[in-house]
């Protein structure tokens, strides 16, 4: 299957990037050599080159990101941002100070499926720094998804800080206003997951996108395009602190059918401070979670 890993990583990262990378060759890819794609705003140091590539057999690959979709788009007011910065940083919201956070949701909400390294492929595996891995996987996950028409994948589902995104959700719903041909209706949907009280609010359910397999071509779709662009043009990126979980969640639960979405109940995960063990007896046969 024409797939990779996808780590959006710096050079301080290396020792957290490595330990990730350390678990998904023992756990999975020493069977099955898929290529990593490391991106970075900035460019990867030699060292941090040398130090990933000498851990796997497979392919390793190196990107820069395009300046344009690591920053400002011309329609933000900068000194506005600054004010909902620091507004929500004085009421100790997650990241709320943080403008790199920001960059960086908006990048994965928009932009990391359009970088030429990942022309080629059709699915990606998306790995953080620093997470963990507790089962073996002794089959080819990327197969699994196109053979059964799968078109992303999740292990940890959670809520929402609702302080980080006041007005998505009514910005989503202007988006199904004007496009209510891309919403799925009936038994096959995912919307009554994402609403408890029949669409007037949004329950803040969404899928934790540190871990996600998806198909790149979704998200290159100009349905998924048209999402973002709407999103983007209102702003919350930066004037609140959208993350880019509940943006691909809301998305998904809209554009995919439940049964283009797998859970991936076999693979244990931990990204601090959350994690996902199997329970099943037989799945715990190969994996050490606590």
């Amino acid at each position: 299957v024409k797939a990779a890993f996808v780590i959006l990583a710096r050079n301080s990262d290396l020792d957290g990037v490595r330990f990730a990378m350390r678990q998904v060759e023992d756990r999975f890819n020493r069977k099955f050599n898929y290529p990593y794609v490391f991106l970075n705003e900035q460019d990867f140091s030699s060292e941090f080159k040398t130090l990933t590539a000498t851990l796997t057999k497979a392919n390793t690959f190196y990107g820069k990101i395009d300046p344009s979709m690591w920053g400002y788009p011309s329609h933000i007011n900068q000194t506005h941002a600054a004010y909902c910065r620091k507004d929500m940083s004085d009421r100790n919201i997650i990241y709320g100070g943080s403008e790199s956070y920001r960059h960086m949701c908006r990048y994965q909400s928009g932009f990391f499926f359009r970088h030429p390294l990942l022309d080629e492929y059709e699915y990606y595996w998306r790995v953080e720094p620093d997470v963990q891995y507790f089962c073996d996987i002794d089959y080819d996950v990327f197969q699994m998804m196109k053979d059964g028409g799968y078109k992303y994948g999740w292990t940890v589902s959670l809520t929402e800080y609702m302080e980080t995104i006041p007005t998505l959700w009514k910005t989503v719903q202007q988006f199904i206003e004007q496009h209510p041909d891309y919403v799925v209706r009936g038994d096959d949907s995912l919307m009554p997951w994402i609403t408890d009280d029949n669409f007037i609010s949004y329950n803040g359910c969404h899928f934790w996108s540190n871990f996600e397999i998806g198909s790149l071509d979704f998200f290159r779709s100009k349905k998924y395009s048209e999402y973002f662009e709407h999103l983007d043009k209102a702003g919350g990126f930066f004037y609140e602190r959208w993350g880019d979980a509940p943006v691909h969640s809301l998305a998904i639960a809209m554009m995919l059918k439940k049964s283009e979405v797998h859970f991936f109940n076999d693979i244990g995960y931990k990204h601090n401070p959350l994690m996902h063990c199997p329970t099943e007896a037989y799945l715990q046969a190969s994996c050490h979670c606590n």
